[in-house]
């Protein structure tokens, strides 16, 4: 096995890549699939590699691209779906929470739906109300559902690959901020645990659980707040939302006595709430937890440059959060920020698509 530094999306271009030659069955489709840009770079080179009857672009008819997906899976076929806004999903909700979600159900268990839905969601550059939506809580509502959010390129290959070949219908949720990262990423086919979580930093004084786009701000908070105040933090990545690892949330919270979940999405029924919610369920008012959470607020999001200003969670939101949580009476501003601009992560995005 070797490891090499890999963007995300080449990382999900490989995953796909050893997807379809390890079975023949595995078809890959959707929106601008095979246009120049390759959906943000991920399906490069597959249909050359593949063919066109395994590999190839849709009319704008998400329902029924997703109901044929789902009648090839009863087939024995894989299908990736892929949208290029989680917004355009939305068209196809009939055939993912009626079809693809129910159907083991409805059979008795005798037959599954392995579908995996690809979903990119992310905000930035005036995307405005329609095309910057978080709505994994949707999503994770759903039982027969099974929903993931990688935050890295190690990540995103092996979720993705253990997506394609689970039996069960899977959303997987592609942040556009983070397509552009690198870190280092196994060259051989590998499967990262459907239900599992990482543990991205270790620490005693506050438990943090976030994922997607939120993990490397959350990780830029833990490195100053351990630099400047002497504050550790437990930072749980929970790449898997549904399922997704209790026993590892219990335990630290054990440890720390805090709690602070930082979502992508509107803090209202948000998937903080229910992680929060299922906290509560584990510890008593005499156990004294202290739970917050971040969230963003429940108004569709804006376009413009000025007003999404202030809006999106950052890394600052986060230290300031912790430090009110750990008794410090002011509240600092720190200002990590990685970019000059709020509505880029860094220098190294290639947005605004």
């Amino acid at each position: 096995m070797t490891e090499r530094s890999l963007s995300y999306a080449a990382a999900v271009n490989e995953a796909l890549h050893q997807a379809m030659e390890k079975d023949s069955k595995v078809l890959s489709y959707g929106l601008g699939m095979t246009d120049p840009k390759n959906v943000f770079g991920t399906t490069e080179n597959l249909e050359d590699k593949f063919g066109s009857e395994r590999v190839f672009d849709i009319p704008c008819s998400e329902n029924a691209i997703t109901g044929i997906g789902v009648g090839a899976a009863l087939r024995g076929y894989k299908s990736i779906i892929a949208h290029q806004r989680l917004d355009f999903s939305l068209l196809s909700m009939d055939q993912i929470v009626n079809s693809a979600a129910k159907w083991h159900y409805m059979f008795g268990s005798q037959m599954s739906v392995p579908i995996t839905i690809r979903m990119i969601l992310g905000r930035g550059w005036g995307q405005g109300p329609t095309h910057s939506q978080n709505l994994q809580a949707w999503f994770a509502h759903i039982p027969g559902l099974k929903v993931v959010a990688p935050s890295n390129a190690s990540d995103a290959k092996g979720l993705l690959l253990a997506s394609i070949f689970d039996p069960n219908p899977v959303i997987f949720l592609e942040h556009r901020w983070l397509h552009n990262s690198v870190s280092n990423v196994a060259s051989n086919y590998y499967e990262t645990e459907i239900g599992g979580s990482k543990l991205r930093n270790f620490g005693k004084d506050i438990t943090i659980v976030t994922n997607s786009y939120m993990v490397p701000e959350c990780l830029d908070a833990t490195e100053y707040l351990n630099e400047n105040y002497s504050i550790s933090c437990d930072l749980i990545d929970i790449h898997s939302i549904r399922p997704f690892d209790q026993k590892t949330i219990v335990k630290s919270i054990e440890k720390t006595g805090k709690l602070l979940c930082v979502d992508t999405a509107a803090k209202s029924f948000s998937v903080s709430s229910e992680i929060i919610s299922r906290m509560a369920e584990n510890f008593s008012q005499a156990d004294g937890v202290l739970m917050q959470k971040l969230g963003l607020p429940d108004v569709p999001e804006p376009t413009s440059y000025g007003l999404t200003k202030g809006f999106y969670l950052t890394a600052d939101d986060v230290i300031n959060k912790i430090l009110v949580m750990c008794g410090f009476k002011e509240k600092k501003l720190p200002i990590v920020r990685m970019s000059e601009h709020h509505d880029i992560p860094g220098e190294w995005f290639k947005g605004p698509f």
